[in-house]
């Protein structure tokens, strides 16, 4: 039975932001999606648990985000 590399507490990751401004953990070893960049290459798993919260403190999406604003204005 093969581990799951998402799970791996001694892995290396990546954290990649999408479009949107989503933020994701990625096993450093598997390719980045498209869509995807790199925001943080190759950190521990906690290292980048703590970029995700420090830097990702809006969970709505951009397009959302920009979106509430524009309605605010009106």
């Amino acid at each position: 039975m093969a581990s799951n590399p998402f799970e791996n507490p001694d892995g290396s990751y990546s954290v990649l932001v999408n479009g949107e401004g989503q933020h994701s953990l990625w096993p450093a070893a598997i390719k980045v999606p498209e869509g995807w960049t790199v925001a943080l290459e190759d950190s521990s798993r906690q290292e980048c648990l703590d970029y995700v919260e420090a830097h990702w403190t809006d969970m709505r999406p951009i397009s959302l985000q920009n979106a509430m604003t524009e309605y605010s204005r009106d």
